[in-house]
């Protein structure tokens, strides 16, 4: 199931389109069944308490040995609201905890292996450009009600860096998604914006991860004063308002967002990001397959059964 010249013309116009009903009923009950035998068949009390954070707190997982290791494994990480600050421990439930189990689902669990690499993404790849297109993450995202947390404006192709840029999101709907349970919102045409950064491995520190310049990643990022007000004005931002199946397909270079969870409804979702295995995929990238043994992106997933 290609995309139609209507869904084509919208995403290059807009770096974002939304195809209804891309997953049957079948399929998403199956996937939001996997969700939960993950959920149970893991010890997560065995796990790292690692908070899933955007920046906002103090002790987020971006740059812990544990979430660079996640690349080829399925790891958890959770919800700031549901660890205590004090005594580091749960709030609410274990599997009301849990905001995020990636990276590797594509890979080594065979029922979202099934959505991931199919003839259908193929195809879809092709027509977006994509000469050698390889599957790099893949996660489950798991919006908790009430304490989901807010996700601020940013875009994937930073954080999965490529010379040239040739990231896109494939973004699976598994429940339905509303303004009050943290649908995704999204900056028509921001993917024609140039990069500003890049998410790296501090090479200098030997550990962690920055935000550095593009044309020079040891050498840390500067935020201009204007930059996060550029992106703080609610209205350049367009709701995707979806039921569950829909398949969002999000240009890398596209700023989205999505709010917090204020309902009594979870808001599940799987996601995945395809590169180009012609474009430069360097050391400095967090993500590494193996995570301690760059690669560039010899080892990530072929989406192509043929590459010519």
């Amino acid at each position: 199931m290609p995309l139609t010249p209507t869904e084509l013309a919208q995403f290059e116009e807009d770096g974002c389109v939304a195809i209804v009903n891309y997953l049957d009923k079948f399929t998403v009950k199956k996937l939001n069944g996997e969700i939960e035998k993950l959920l149970e068949a893991s010890n997560i009390d065995n796990h790292p308490k690692i908070k899933f954070t955007t920046g906002k707190d103090k002790d987020g997982h971006i740059g812990d040995k544990y979430f660079l290791d996640s690349s080829d494994k399925i790891h958890y990480f959770f919800e700031p609201e549901a660890i205590s600050d004090d005594t580091h421990e749960f709030k609410v439930p274990v599997d009301k905890a849990v905001n995020k189990i990636g990276h590797g689902l594509h890979f080594l669990n065979d029922e979202f292996n099934a959505v991931t690499v199919t003839d259908d993404v193929a195809s879809i790849c092709r027509q977006l450009g994509l000469r050698d297109a390889k599957a790099v993450q893949s996660m489950c995202v798991i919006k908790q009600p009430h304490i989901g947390a807010e996700v601020p404006p940013h875009n994937d192709a930073e954080f999965l860096y490529t010379d040239p840029v040739s990231c896109v999101g494939f973004w699976f709907a598994l429940q339905d998604c509303t303004v009050e349970n943290g649908c995704l919102e999204f900056i028509p045409g921001s993917q024609k914006l140039p990069l500003q950064k890049r998410f790296v491995k501090d090479m200098k520190k030997g550990f962690g991860t920055k935000f550095a310049e593009l044309d020079d990643p040891k050498a840390d990022y500067v935020e201009p004063a204007d930059v996060k007000e550029r992106f703080s004005d609610d209205s350049l931002f367009r709701k995707v308002i979806i039921p569950a199946g829909t398949l969002v397909l999000i240009d890398g270079s596209v700023i989205h967002k999505s709010g917090k969870n204020s309902s009594d409804h979870s808001r599940n979702a799987y996601t995945f990001h395809a590169v180009d295995g012609t474009a430069k995929y360097d050391e400095y990238n967090w993500l590494q397959i193996p995570p301690a043994h760059p690669a560039g992106s010899d080892n990530f997933t072929r989406l192509y059964k043929n590459f010519e």
